[in-house]
């Protein structure tokens, strides 16, 4: 893999033979042009955890969008796929580049259920793009904002990359389970993608369910069932875990103390915010400010 990236912020890791994580960051106030030279031998999986981007193919004729949370599945065993991307201004992105033989080991006798590998698709291009669910927002920016060590940072790439091939291939697609209709509808998933918003942009007091169902003009009952098809998650679950990782970042920048996170999140005391960061997290705020000293 040859790269050619402009200013911006690059890195490439090998986590083992055939299997890599990159990261892709335009911290700038214009568009940012990266290109690589990827072969036919590789899958690429990329995720968009901030802002959106543009993938180019066939010198520039043929573009797909890359919005924000949302990976994109790129796959061509007949000709070479390099990546030409073009980043919005305050934007990363994380991109899993494997090969297909180290690939098809991962799966083992189980690769049939993933359509692109099938026999009948093997030599067939693949490329989709799915919305991410609350679990792989969370491990994105954990990758992003990583706080380890320099000898074990390769070892928490590749258990984070892991992690999110697994939440990407860990989605319920049999034809006999239920799904919701109005998806097709992209006014109406926009309204869904509008309640994610109000939820967050109001997480220290969020709206209630009729609330949010009246704002966005929705049902109760579509905005559940939406909510939960698109995110994975219910909406007040999936603010928790917004939430706890939006705390993190705040005590991992420094400028606040853990009430002042504890407020900014929603929590009125610091001993309810205490319980759901140890929920969540395992470890009070005070530890985890600790192991970042200790760390630094």
């Amino acid at each position: 893999m040859e790269e050619n990236v402009a200013q911006g912020a690059f890195e490439k890791s090998k986590l083992e033979e055939g299997f890599y994580l990159l990261k892709f960051q335009n911290p700038s106030r214009q568009p940012l042009k990266v290109q690589r030279n990827i072969n036919s031998n590789f899958i690429q999986f990329h995720f968009s955890g901030k802002g959106e981007g543009r993938f180019f193919f066939n010198n520039g004729s043929y573009k797909i969008p890359l919005l924000e949370e949302n990976a994109l599945l790129l796959y061509n065993p007949k000709r070479d796929l390099p990546i030409d991307l073009e980043l919005q201004p305050q934007s990363w992105v994380i991109s899993i580049v494997i090969s297909i033989k180290k690939f098809h080991a991962l799966f083992s006798d189980e690769a049939g259920y993933i359509s692109f590998l099938n026999l009948e698709n093997r030599d067939k291009q693949y490329y989709k793009d799915t919305p991410l669910s609350p679990g792989m927002v969370i491990v994105l920016n954990q990758v992003f904002n990583y706080n380890v060590i320099p000898t074990i940072k390769n070892l928490y790439y590749k258990a984070k990359a892991y992690e999110l091939l697994s939440l990407y291939f860990n989605r319920s697609e049999e034809p006999d389970v239920e799904q919701c209709p109005f998806l097709s509808d992209e006014e109406n998933v926009l309204k869904i993608r509008k309640a994610k918003d109000l939820v967050i942009a109001n997480m220290a007091e969020p709206p209630s369910l009729q609330e949010l169902s009246r704002e966005i003009g929705l049902s109760l009952k579509k905005l559940k069932e939406g909510f939960k098809q698109i995110y994975g998650d219910s909406v007040y679950s999936f603010l928790f875990d917004y939430k706890m990782e939006y705390a993190r970042k705040l005590l991992d920048s420094g400028e606040y103390n853990v009430n002042e996170v504890g407020l900014k999140v929603g929590y009125s005391t610091s001993s309810h915010f205490i319980a759901a960061f140890r929920k969540k997290f395992g470890t009070t705020p005070k530890k985890y400010l600790m192991s970042l000293t200790s760390e630094a």
